[in-house]
């Protein structure tokens, strides 16, 4: 029972992680789109929820060759390992891939996942502490 709520905490404490790295990476690509020449950059989210949370293996999956090399493994490395280039939906003079209009619905979109995942996370933490003060 008690490996079950750890692994669900820790599973929502990578995916938000991993939110709050795709908010940097967004607001990143706001702040540079005056830039001439700025490519903006996203992440695969679910893929690097799956590395992160150790469910993709493979050639994918990054891991020390050598005794003395640091792995792949962790939130950091995972959305390091998925960023992605967006693609730009119309030519630009300077060459700057930022539309404002997909990075705004981005933003919220992360935002509001963001939010979601600390209200289950918050959930969890009361419904456990409801359980240990019941056995009282």
């Amino acid at each position: 029972m008690l490996d079950r709520l750890t692994s669900s905490l820790d599973f929502h404490g990578q995916a938000l992680s991993l939110r709050s790295e795709r908010q940097r990476l967004i607001a990143s690509n706001i702040a540079n789109a005056d830039t001439p020449g700025y490519v903006a950059r996203d992440m695969d989210f679910s893929a690097a929820l799956r590395q992160a949370t150790g469910q993709m293996q493979g050639a994918t999956a990054l891991a020390a060759s050598q005794p003395g090399h640091i792995g792949g493994g962790g939130t950091a490395s995972a959305a390091q390992a998925h960023l992605v280039y967006a693609t730009p939906s119309q030519t630009n003079l300077d060459r700057n891939t930022v539309d404002m209009d997909r990075e705004r619905a981005n933003f919220a979109d992360n935002s509001v996942r963001y939010e979601a995942t600390l209200r289950f996370i918050n959930g969890n933490v009361r419904t456990m502490l409801d359980a240990i003060r019941g056995q009282s």
